[in-house]
Formats: C-alpha cells, structure tokens, sequence
C-alpha cells in the first residue's frame, strides 16, 4: 500500500472575473430561497459528492477522515475551510478513524489525548462533559452553531459526529462567544451520495449492552436526494452500586442536491439518556473500592430528553461567490437528584454528613447563522473574504434544589431513601437573544504569506426573573473582538504563524462586565509530502480577565479577577508507514492567579490546571496472511501532571498515567471484532477532593465490538 498526501491544489480562486459586491450582512440572512436554485450545471445532472461538507465554495473531505487519522483541512481557525498548514492558530482534529481505532465512547474520551486539553477532572461526577482547554473552560459548537459551556449542559453523543475540531486559544470572531482557552466544533454526519453503512454489537464491563448502525444511500437514482439514518442504543451500569449509564439515540438526514451547486441538509436528532450523577464521593483520606456507594439510591438520576432539527443550505453562485447557512432548533428537558458526601467528620468518627442538590431544567433553543464569500485573485493576491450574520433566541427554565440529607456510616451504610421534598434554593427563567456580525478576511501574496483579520460584533440582551420572587434582572451588552494572523509558508511543508486573538463572555451576573481574553501566539507546523502527517508546535501567552467573583460580605457578583497562562503545545499525528501510526502530545502550562481581589491567592495556581501533560497513542497493522485476516493493536498512555482543587493550593492530587489498549481482527473484509481497554492497569487515584468527599478516576472497563461495514 502507498500513500500520498491528498492533493487540494484545486482550491486557488477563479482567476480574472468581474468583481461581484458583496450584500451586506443583513442580506446574507434572507437570501431568498430561489436563489438557491440558481446553477450554472445542467440542471438534473449526476451529483458526486461523497462525503463532502461544501462550505463557501470548498469542502472537507470527510469521507478522507474515515480513512486517516490525519486530517488537512479545517473550518475551525477562520469558519472558511483551510488548510490546516495555512491555519495561523493551533487546530486540532480528531477524525472518525481516529475515534473508532481508540474506541472512544464519549466526548471526554474523544479528546483525551489532544494536547492542550484536560479531560475528566471531576472523576465518577457524570452530569456534564468536563474538559478544559489551555486551562480554561471551553465552549462547544455544533456545525458552527454555539452549544455552550459543557459543564451544566447535555453530554453530547459522540457517534453523531464524523469528526472533531479542536481550537487552541482565545477567538470569539470565528464562532462567537468563548472562553480564550479554545472551542470545541462537532461536525454532524450527513448523507452521502453512495450506499454505505455498519451495524455493530458491543458487551463489555458494568454490564454493558449496546447496539448501534449508521447506514445511508441515494433515494433517486440521478444522485439528487439522499438518506442517512443512525443509532445507538445502550443498557449498561458505571463501576458503581445502584447505577445505570442507558441511552437512546437516533438521527436520521436528507441531503436535497436540485443542482450541482445545491445542497440542502436536513438532520433531526433525539438523545435520551437515563443515568447518575455519581457515586456521592468517598470520604476524605479513604481508599475504598470503586463500587462503594454512599449516595442515597432512590434519589440518584440524571435524565436527558433533547430533540433537535438542523437545517444546513450552501449554494455557489459562481464566479467565486458562494453562500451558506446553518440553523437549529432544540428543545431540552434535563433532571438530576443527586446525594452527596458534603464533609468527612476529622474527630474519628465514621458518619459523614451529606446532601441533597437536585436540578430541572429546561431550555428551548433557535439558532441561525448566515453567510457570503467571495474568492478573488489580483495577479499573484489571493483573496478570501466572509462576512456573516448570526442570530441566537434562547430560553430557560431552571430549578435548583438544595437541603441536608441523612449522614451515612461509611463502616455500614443504611440508605434512608428519598426525600418526600428538597428545599427549593433558586427557579429562574432566562431569556436571551444575540446578534452577531462578523468578518473574515484572507490574503495571500505570492502564495507564500499569508495575512488573515477576523472581526465581529456581538450583542446581548438577556432578561432573568427571579419566580420566587418576580424580580428581574436585565443585562445588555455590545463586545467588539478581533483577531489578526500572519503565516509564512517557507515551503510546501513547512509553514510559521504568528496571532493575536481575542475574547469575550459574558459573566454570571448580569449588571458585571463580560469575562474578557487575548491570546498572543507564535507556532510551526510541518506537513511532509511523502506521508500523511502533521507535526505541530506553538507557544502563547493568554490572559482572561474580569473574572468573575462574589463579594463574601455583599454576595453580590463583581469582576475583580484575572488569570494568566503561558505555555507550549506540541503535537504529532502521524501514519508512517502502511503498517505503523501514531498520535503523540504534550503541554506546559504557567499558570498564575494574577489578581484575586480580596481572596489573597495572587501569584497561586488556578485550580485544575496541570503542569504537565502528556500522550501518545501507536497503532500497529499485522497484515493477514492466508486464513488469519489483518490485525490492529494499538496501545496508548496518558500522563497528567498534578493540579489543586483550590485557588489557595492548599488540596492537591498527585501526577498519575494511565495506560489504554485495542485490539482488533478482521474475521473476514467487512467483519472486525474489537477489544478495547480503558486504564488497562486499573490506575487508581483521586481526580477531585478536598471538599468533604474525594472522587476516583475511572477504573479499567473492558468492551468488545463486532461491526460489519458495506
């Protein structure tokens, strides 16, 4: 087997057309739908667009994804789809192949292994997807369209999505609102214009069931309508008592091409999950099996219940002016109670106190996001130009629960089960609309340097009515972020960068000013021709500021903090040979508290923030040889430095690896059975503590699939 690097030279511009002005932003949200169908294709024409996401006149090769774990283009550093060695920030992309070869089972387990983002800092607490990236919380996008903070929100399915792109460092131009550590963009399945498809079965560990197919084809014969239908559907325990991890997914997608310049997607999504918010923690200074339970299990659940409609149009109108859109509508119910260690009694006795916290929530989501590029050159200036306009109408309902629970005796535990009540502590209703506009900007002169702006203006208005109390809060903002990248491509491999990237979110407490950042970044990025792999470096120094605390005196929010990180990225992804592959990784973080009002921890380290981090992930193919059909074996380790659990640094765990494994054979060309090992060592330590209870890392989970492809 040989391999070359996928040759995207077709996507210079139309050379030597007539200058066509672009609309403003205010037309790229109402382009009428007949224009839509305007072509300069023959009309009914065969459309060939497999696994293609057609995005302002280029595309991703998606279909590539499936096939390497090194991918070359993405929309994640500008929205307009880039070469990753022409990209001036640090883009990571974990491809589907990648995802399958590593068994990843969620979105955690996605992106352990990319450098620059912690995963799993919370142990056995499964609400949320915890991940942090260069130290920050990170904001999540689908297709572009923002989700939010991870942490309260819904732990997305992993096998919805085709690939996952990763943005190191602060940019709100590109998809809106973010922390500066970076931005997480799920890129959805779609339909494909061919017959495809898998069904697979998997047991394993914690009584784990779990079925699950993604199949598709052509519904008319001219290539012009196509399906996707795909689901999962789990019933599994954690590694604790009294628990349950089941799960019901499915999506199904048609792709409309009326012409060769058309796409119109639909995609409609429903997730049900019914699970556990955790453990409850185990006391402070013990070293109990994974399994103890000192919860309370009558009053220990985590449901989900979303359902979501995308729409997704582009249209190429031709003499390199293109147009896309994405919108979603979701509505989300969730609910969790939840009983837990609050304090481990330091007097020698054996009963802990504990709460109860419970949640319901629920939220009705539209989002719109609208867009026209223009691609032109002027001799040897090359030019890419986007500009956008985005529109967010969000609402919720949330209410929290919070009162003491029954202590439990950690030598003999009696569940005392659920409260008939739990104290409300908060219901409020928020409402919330935004308006964006936004510019992309590109030049390349001489197809060597490459200068790229970003600009965009956000603006918030939120209203929030306190329902026990009918008072109401109303805040509005107007940000203004940049950015600014210059690229040098010293060869056709190797490429330099330098950034500037700014920020913006906004705080819990609406009368504050926003969480602000900027990131300064200096990167290399190497590309060889003669394998399909990507070596990249970067340096930066990124700071937020206006962080948010509340006065202990007033309990009122103010924004008094700031934080700083400075730090080193290196990544490798690698398929050297037909036989060898590898992902490799590593962080240094500086952290520093910089400024902390009245809290006297400047100059410590923030919480949760490790030194040091490092992965590396290899892939072996024994090819097959008469009877014995190929075989894969990879193996991986995980190394995390240690972090506090406090701002004063005064909790703390220790630096800890863990090692994961897989396995697989080929029973025959579209028949595999796989074997995969999560902490193959059963690595035990605390990943969250110092605050009554401690909370483990995950133990070892073993699970085998058999998938058949056509």
């Amino acid at each position: 087997m040989t391999f070359a690097r996928m040759n995207f030279v077709s996507r210079p511009f139309l050379r030597h057309r007539a200058v066509v002005l672009l609309g403003c932003t205010a037309f790229a949200a109402l382009v009428p739908t007949a224009l839509l169908a305007q072509s300069d294709g023959a009309a009914g024409g065969t459309t060939n667009l497999d696994a293609l996401v057609v995005q302002g006149g280029d595309f991703l090769d998606i279909d590539y994804d499936s096939q390497s774990i090194v991918a070359q283009r993405t929309t994640g550093g500008s929205r307009m789809v880039t070469d990753i060695l022409d990209t001036p920030a640090s883009v990571s992309v974990i491809t589907s192949k990648e995802i399958q070869e590593r068994g990843a089972q969620n979105v955690e387990e996605v992106l352990q292994y990319t450098p620059g983002v912690f995963t799993g800092f919370y142990g056995s607490d499964d609400r949320f997807d915890f991940f942090k990236i260069r130290g920050f919380d990170a904001h999540a996008y689908r297709d572009g369209l923002p989700i939010g903070r991870p942490f309260g929100g819904v732990r997305e399915e992993a096998y919805a999505f085709e690939r996952v792109e990763v943005l190191k460092g602060a940019n709100s131009t590109v998809f809106g609102v973010s922390d500066p550590g970076g931005s997480v963009n799920y890129v959805t399945k779609r339909p494909r214009s061919e017959r495809f498809g898998e069904g697979y079965i998997t047991g394993g560990s914690y009584n784990r069931k779990e079925v699950g197919f993604d199949f598709g084809d052509n519904i008319t014969e001219d290539d012009t309508l196509s399906f996707r239908l795909t689901g999962k559907f789990k019933d599994a325990d954690a590694e604790y008592d009294y628990s349950r991890d089941d799960e019901k997914f499915i999506m199904g997608g048609l792709t409309w091409r009326p012409t060769v310049d058309t796409n119109v997607t639909v995609v409609f999504d429903h997730l049900n999950r019914d699970g556990v918010p955790g453990s409850g923690g185990h006391p402070s200074g013990t070293d109990f099996p994974r399994s103890r339970f000192f919860g309370e299990p009558d009053y220990n659940y985590r449901g989900t219940d979303r359902n979501t409609l995308t729409v997704m149009v582009d249209h190429d109108f031709g003499s390199g002016l293109t147009f896309g859109s994405n919108a979603r509508y979701s509505k989300t119910n969730t609910d969790f109670g939840y009983a837990y260690i609050a304090s481990t009694p330091t007097d020698g006795t054996t009963i802990a106190d504990r709460s109860f916290f419970g949640n319901d929530t629920s939220t009705e989501n539209f989002v719109m996001d609208a867009y026209l590029q223009y691609d032109r050159s002027f001799g040897t200036v090359d030019s890419r130009t986007l500009v956008g306009a985005l529109y967010n109408d969000f609402a919720s309902d949330n209410d929290t629960f919070f009162g003491p629970a029954p202590g439990i005796d950690w030598t003999n535990p009696v569940y005392t089960g659920a409260p008939s009540s739990v104290p409300l502590l908060t219901s409020t209703r928020t409402d919330q609309k935004t308006r964006a506009i936004y510019l992309q900007q590109e030049l390349t002169f001489a197809e060597r340097f490459i200068a790229t702006v970003g600009l965009r203006n956000d603006w918030i208005d939120t209203e929030r009515t306190n329902k026990i109390t009918s008072a109401v809060d109303t805040g509005e903002i107007s940000e203004f972020t940049s950015r600014a990248g210059l690229t040098y491509k010293v060869t056709d491999e190797i490429s330099t960068y330098a950034s500037y990237a700014e920020s913006v979110v906004p705080a819990s407490g609406l009368t504050v000013e926003p969480e602000r950042g900027k990131q300064y970044e200096l990167g290399v990025k190497y590309q060889p021709l003669a394998f399909p792999a990507l070596f990249t470096a970067s340096i930066y120094d990124l700071t937020k500021q206006n962080i948010t605390v509340t006065d202990p005196v007033t309990q009122l929010p103010s924004t008094i903090g700031e934080v700083r990180v400075r730090g080193l990225d290196l990544e490798a992804k690698a398929e050297i040979d037909a036989n060898w592959s590898l992902t490799a990784g590593y962080s240094y973080l500086d952290a520093e508290i910089v400024e902390n009002g009245t809290g006297g921890n400047e100059g410590n380290r923030p919480q949760f923030i490790p030194e040091h981090m490092a992965s590396l992930w290899v892939n072996y193919l024994l090819p097959g040889n008469g009877m014995r059909g190929d075989m894969n074996f990879g193996v991986g380790a995980r190394y995390t430095g240690s972090y506090f659990f406090n701002a004063a640094n005064t909790m703390s765990t220790g630096s800890s690896i863990v090692v994961d494994a897989a396995l697989s054979y080929a029973v025959n060309e579209n028949t595999s059975l796989a074997v995969n090992v999560s902490n193959l060592f059963n690595e035990k330590h605390i990943d969250y503590g110092g605050f009554g209870a401690d909370f483990y890392n995950p133990g070892r989970a073993v699970s085998a699939t058999l998938r058949h492809t056509w």
